[in-house]
C-alpha cells in the first residue's frame, strides 16, 4: 500500500512539475522542406518512396493531431502500408510573427503552395487529406486550383453545408444573428487554443470527467499509463492553438453566415471560387456520432462539388475519433492507405468506401430501444422542429421585410432618395463585404466606393452639376456600374444610351449635352453629334483616344467646390432615363429616384433578398431589369450583384457556381436557351432559388420550375411610367402577376372600349371599374408631388388622377391580375377585337410547345387573328390538341389560324418579335404545318380553300 501511494505520489509530482509522464514515446521522424511566411511543410519519414498524401490539419488543433504517438500515429500507419505522409504546419498562431493576423485566404494559398513544392520535390501528383477545417482548406484549395495536381481529397469530418446545422449542434438561426456582428468587431479578437479545447470538452463532459477520474486512480501504475500519455496530453493542453481573429471572421462571414461553401461565389485573395470546379475524385469520412460535423454537413460535399467522383467511408464515431485513436489507427488510415493506392491503380478500392452514401451501420442497442420508447413522438418532434424552423424563417424575413416597406411608405417627394445614397449606407455597414462580381472578380463595398468618388471628382473637373443630363454609352462593365452611382451620388441625371440601340437619336430625347463613353464606344460617341464627348475606362486599354481621357484626372488633385454635397437627390427628382422600343416605337422613359426606390425595396422584399445573396443579372446595364430589379434589389437588399460577362447555357452556369448564384433575373423568354439546352454538370444541386423578372410565358414558366426545381419563378410587372408594380410572390398561379407590391400605386381595372380605344363611362361620367374575370384597361394613382407624364383626371372621382398605363388586364375572384396584352398587340378583326394574352396562355400549356406568338394579319378592313408556334424536339402538333386547349378561351377571342414555325424571332431581351411573321401574312395549305377554325370551332388542316377565305381582301 505504500510503495502504491509513493508510486502515486511521485507521478503526481512529475504531471504537476511537466505536465505529464516521461513515456519516451518519440515522435516520428520528419525534415522540414519548405518554410514560408505562413506555414512550413513537413516531410516524414524523409526518404521514403510511394503515392504521395499532404495532409492538412484544421486551425485550431496542432499539426501533431496526425502524430500524437506511435502507438495512434496516422503519419506511422500511412507509411508502414507504403504511402508517403507529408503534412503543412501551421505552427501555433499565437507564437508565429503575425501568426494572429492571419486570414483565412492566408492558410488556402499556403496549401495550394504545398501542392506545388510537393509535386516539385516528387514529380508526381498530391493525393491532398484535411480533418475538419483542414478538409474544407483542402476543398477551397482544390477549387483554387482547379484541381490542377491534386489525385484525389480525403476529409474528415469536414463541413460543406452549413444549412443543415452548424458546428458543435448549434441551432441554425444563429448564423443569422453571427452574420449581423460587424467585421471590426469579430475580426479584432482570436479564440485562444484553451477556449477550443474547453467547447470539445463540453460536448462530452461525462466521458472527460470519467477520462480525469481515470487516470488519477491509476496514476500509481505508470506502465498502464504510458501508452495513452501522450494522447491525453494532446488532448488536455497541448493539441490546441489559437484561432486567428481575421481568419475566423472570413470563416464565420462566408461558411457560416452565408454558406458559400455550398453555393459557391467564396473569396480567395482576389479571385471568386466555387467547390464545382473540383474534378478530382473525393473521399470523405462521416462520423455517424460526429457532435461537431453532422454527417448531412460533412456530405453536402456531394451537391456542392456536381463534377467530382465522391466517395464515402461512413464510420461509428465521433469527430476527433476519425483521425485520432484505436478505430482510426484499425480502420480510417488503412482506407486511406487503400483509397490513394486505388487512385494510383495498385489496388482495388478498399472495402467500407462506396460511391455515393454509405449505408448507415447498425444503430446502438440504447438507441434503438430509445426509439422504440418514443414511438410516434419522434415523428412529432421532427414535425415540431420544421414547424420551428418555418417560424424563424417567416419571422426573419419580416424582420427584414417589413422595416424596407415601412421606410419606402415614408418616402415623400422631398425626401433624400438615391442610388448613391444607399451605397454609402452599404459602404459604411460593411465595407469588407462584396458589392458586385464581374469576370471572377470581386470589387467590395469598400473599394467600389473609392472608384465612384473618384469618378464624381472627375466628372466635378469637366463640369457636371447637379441637375445635368449626362449620356452613358458604354458596355456592361465595372466602370459603367461606378459612372451611374457616380452620377446618382453627384445628383446629376444618367441616361443611359444603348451600344445596339440608336444613340443618335437616344441623346436627342435624353436632352444630353454630355457623352461618356468607353473606349470601345468612343467613336460611336463621336457619331452623335451637338455634344461634348470624353472616355472613361479601365487602364488596361489603348489610351489613344481622340477624345479627353477622364482617366487622366487625378482625383486628389481635383478641388471640390463649394455647392458639391454628396447624395443630394430626392425621391421625386428624374434620376435615370431609359430606352425602350426602336424607331417610331423609341421611347424616353424618366425613372425617377423613388421609382427606383419603389423597385429596389419592392424587389429586395418579395425576394427576401439579404447579404448571404447573389442577384445574377443578364441584361446590360442600360434595360429596365437590371438597373431597377437586379442591382436596385441587391443594394436595398444589402446583397451582391453579379454582372453576367455573357448569355448562353454555359457561361450561366459557370458563372452560376463561381459567383454563388442565389437569385438570377430574366426577361421575356430569356430563359428559353437555358431549359432548351441539354443537361449541364453546374445545374445539379444549383444554389439558385428564384429567377425574378418579367414577361415569362406562362408555359415557359412550368418548363423552368421543372427543371430547375426547387427555384421558382418570381414574376414582375411594372408600368414603363408611374409607380405601378405587381408581383406574384407565391409562384402558385403561373401566368398571374398577382397583386399590387406595398408601397406601389392604387391601381384598378377600369372598363375599355376596345372599338373604340377608350375608356367606358358610366351614367355620371366617370369610368367604371371591371367585375371578376373582365378584361380591362389598368390605370394607376398618381401620387402627389409626382412630376412625370400627363395624368388624367375626374376618372373615379372629382380631381383624382390616374396614369392609364396601356396594359390589358383581367382580375380573377381571389383579386390576382392576368396579363391580356399591350392596346398596341390588339387585333381588330372582322368579329371583334381580339387581345393575344389568353390564346399565348392557353396554347403554351400544351407539353410540346416551345413558344407562341400571337398577332393580326391585314385581309381587307380588318385582321385574321394569327397564332404562331415552335415546338420542342420531337414535339407534333395535333389539331385534337388545338381545339381542347383553345376551349378555354372564349369563343370570340381564339385564333382563326395556327401555324407551325422553325423559330419565332425574338429580340435582344428575349420579347417576342411579331412584324416578320406578320409580314408573311397566311401561309401556303402545303405541308400540314397550318390548321383552321372551322365553323364547328373545330381545328383542321389548311385547305386551299380555307386559306382562300382568310387571305380574301
Amino acid at each position: 500500500m505504500l510503495s502504491r501511494l509513493g508510486a502515486t505520489a511521485q507521478n503526481a509530482l512529475e504531471v504537476v512539475r511537466f505536465g505529464g509522464l516521461d513515456t519516451e514515446d518519440d515522435a516520428s521522424p520528419f525534415e522540414v522542406v519548405a518554410e514560408r511566411r505562413n506555414h512550413r511543410l513537413r516531410h516524414y519519414f524523409p526518404g521514403g518512396s510511394g503515392p504521395v498524401v499532404v495532409l492538412v490539419p484544421p486551425l485550431m488543433v496542432s499539426t501533431e493531431v496526425y502524430d500524437i504517438s506511435s502507438r495512434v500515429s496516422a503519419v506511422g500507419v500511412l507509411r508502414e502500408l507504403g504511402v508517403d505522409p507529408w503534412v503543412v504546419d501551421f505552427g501555433a498562431p499565437e507564437r508565429e510573427p503575425g501568426g494572429l493576423e492571419r486570414t483565412l485566404t492566408d492558410h488556402v494559398l499556403a496549401v495550394s503552395e504545398a501542392v506545388d513544392t510537393v509535386r516539385e520535390i516528387t514529380g508526381r501528383d498530391v493525393h491532398l487529406g484535411g480533418y475538419s477545417q483542414g478538409g474544407m482548406f483542402c476543398y477551397q484549395a482544390a477549387a483554387y486550383r482547379r484541381s490542377e495536381g491534386i489525385a484525389s481529397l480525403v476529409t474528415f469530418g469536414s463541413p460543406a453545408d452549413t444549412s443543415v446545422g452548424l458546428p458543435f449542434g448549434l441551432p441554425a438561426w444563429v448564423a443569422g444573428e453571427t452574420g449581423r456582428i460587424p467585421d471590426r468587431l469579430l475580426g479584432s479578437f482570436a479564440v485562444p487554443g484553451w477556449v477550443t479545447r474547453t467547447g470539445f470538452q463540453l460536448l462530452s463532459p461525462v466521458k472527460s470527467v470519467r477520462s480525469r477520474v481515470d487516470f488519477i486512480l491509476r496514476l500509481h501504475d505508470r506502465e498502464r499509463l504510458a501508452p495513452r500519455e501522450r494522447q491525453r496530453r494532446f488532448l488536455e493542453r497541448s493539441g490546441w492553438v489559437a484561432w486567428p481573429g481575421p481568419a475566423l471572421a472570413e470563416f464565420v462571414r462566408q461558411f457560416v453566415a452565408h454558406n458559400r461553401m455550398l453555393t459557391g461565389g467564396f473569396v480567395i485573395g482576389d479571385r471568386l471560387v466555387t467547390l464545382a470546379d473540383i474534378t478530382c475524385p473525393v473521399l470523405t469520412f462521416v462520423g455517424e456520432v460526429d457532435e461537431i460535423a453532422s454527417p448531412d454537413m460533412v456530405r453536402g460535399i456531394r451537391r456542392a462539388a456536381p463534377r467530382a467522383e465522391v466517395y464515402e467511408a461512413s464510420l461509428r464515431a465521433g469527430h476527433f475519433g476519425l483521425v485520432v485513436g484505436t478505430q482510426a489507427v484499425a480502420r480510417t488510415w488503412p482506407m486511406v492507405a487503400g483509397w490513394v493506392k486505388s487512385q494510383e491503380g495498385e489496388e482495388k478500392l478498399p472495402e467500407g468506401v462506396s460511391l455515393g452514401e454509405a449505408s448507415a451501420p447498425a444503430e446502438g442497442t440504447a438507441q434503438v430501444g430509445l426509439q422504440l420508447v418514443a414511438g410516434i413522438g419522434a415523428g412529432a418532434v421532427r414535425s415540431a422542429a420544421r414547424v420551428v424552423r418555418g417560424s424563424r424563417q417567416l419571422t426573419s424575413e419580416a424582420v427584414q421585410n417589413l422595416p424596407r416597406l415601412a421606410r419606402l411608405e415614408r418616402i415623400q417627394s422631398d425626401t433624400r432618395m438615391s442610388l448613391g445614397l444607399l451605397l454609402d449606407e452599404q459602404a459604411r455597414r460593411a465595407p469588407s463585404d462584396v458589392f458586385f462580381l464581374y469576370r471572377g472578380r470581386p470589387y467590395t463595398q469598400e473599394a467600389a466606393k473609392g472608384r465612384i468618388d473618384a469618378i464624381v471628382r472627375g466628372l466635378i473637373q469637366v463640369g457636371v452639376r447637379q441637375g445635368d443630363a449626362v449620356g452613358v454609352l458604354m458596355e456592361t462593365r465595372p466602370t459603367a456600374l461606378a459612372l451611374v452611382a457616380a452620377l446618382s451620388r453627384l445628383g446629376a441625371v444618367a441616361v443611359l444610351l444603348r451600344p445596339d440601340g440608336e444613340p443618335g437619336r437616344e441623346a436627342a430625347l435624353g436632352e444630353v449635352r454630355r457623352v461618356i463613353a468607353d473606349p470601345g464606344n468612343v467613336r460611336r460617341a463621336l457619331q452623335i453629334g451637338g455634344v461634348e464627348v470624353l472616355a472613361l475606362g479601365g487602364a488596361e486599354e489603348g489610351r489613344d483616344l481622340p477624345v479627353f481621357d477622364m482617366e487622366t484626372i487625378d482625383p486628389g488633385e481635383a478641388p471640390v467646390p463649394g455647392w458639391y454635397e454628396p447624395n443630394p437627390g430626392r425621391a421625386g427628382d428624374t434620376a435615370f432615363v431609359l430606352f425602350t422600343g426602336s424607331g417610331e416605337h423609341l421611347w424616353a422613359n424618366r425613372v425617377t429616384n423613388r421609382r427606383w426606390a419603389l423597385s429596389a425595396f419592392g424587389t429586395a422584399s418579395s425576394a427576401s433578398l439579404s447579404p448571404s445573396d447573389t442577384v445574377y443579372s443578364l441584361t446590360p446595364l442600360q434595360h429596365p431589369s437590371a438597373l431597377l430589379m437586379s442591382l436596385g434589389g441587391a443594394v436595398a437588399g444589402g446583397a451582391r450583384l453579379a454582372l453576367a460577362s455573357a448569355y448562353d447555357p454555359g457561361t450561366f452556369w459557370d458563372e452560376a457556381r463561381r459567383y454563388g448564384v442565389t437569385v438570377a433575373s430574366y426577361t421575356w423568354t430569356r430563359l428559353r436557351d437555358l431549359v432548351n439546352a441539354p443537361p449541364n454538370p453546374g445545374e445539379r444541386h444549383h444554389p439558385v432559388r428564384l429567377f425574378i423578372g418579367s414577361g415569362m410565358p406562362r408555359g415557359l414558366w412550368r418548363r423552368v420550375e421543372e427543371r430547375f426545381a426547387p427555384a421558382r419563378v418570381l414574376e414582375f410587372y411594372a408600368s414603363t411610367e408611374g409607380e405601378a408594380i405587381l408581383v406574384n410572390v407565391s409562384g402558385r398561379k403561373r401566368g398571374s402577376l398577382g397583386r399590387p407590391l406595398p408601397g406601389s400605386a392604387e391601381v384598378r381595372l377600369a372598363r375599355y372600349d376596345l372599338e373604340r380605344g377608350r375608356l367606358e363611362e358610366g351614367p355620371d361620367g366617370f369610368a367604371v371599374e371591371c367585375g371578376p374575370d373582365e378584361i380591362g384597361m389598368l390605370v394607376a394613382r398618381v401620387r402627389e408631388g409626382e412630376r412625370s407624364g400627363r395624368p388624367v383626371r375626374g376618372l373615379f372621382a372629382p380631381s383624382d388622377a390616374w396614369r392609364i398605363t396601356g396594359d390589358l388586364f383581367r382580375r380573377d375572384a381571389d383579386g390576382d391580375f392576368w396579363p391580356a396584352g399591350r392596346e398596341a398587340e390588339l387585333i381588330r378583326t372582322a368579329d371583334g377585337i381580339v387581345p393575344p394574352g389568353p390564346v399565348r396562355d392557353a396554347l403554351g400549356d400544351l407539353p410540346y410547345v416551345d413558344m407562341v406568338a400571337v398577332y393580326g394579319v391585314p385581309s381587307g378592313d380588318a385582321e385574321v387573328a394569327v397564332a404562331a408556334v415552335s415546338l420542342r424536339e420531337g414535339g407534333r402538333l395535333k389539331p385534337i390538341d388545338l381545339s381542347e386547349a383553345l376551349l378555354r378561351v372564349r369563343p370570340e377571342l381564339r385564333p382563326a389560324l395556327v401555324r407551325v414555325v422553325d423559330e419565332i424571332p425574338v429580340t435582344a431581351a428575349g420579347r417576342v418579335r411579331t412584324e416578320p411573321l406578320r409580314n408573311e401574312g397566311v401561309p401556303e395549305a402545303s405541308g400540314g404545318r397550318a390548321y383552321y377554325r372551322d365553323r364547328s370551332g373545330a381545328y383542321r388542316p389548311l385547305t386551299d380553300g380555307a386559306r382562300r377565305g382568310l387571305a380574301a381582301p
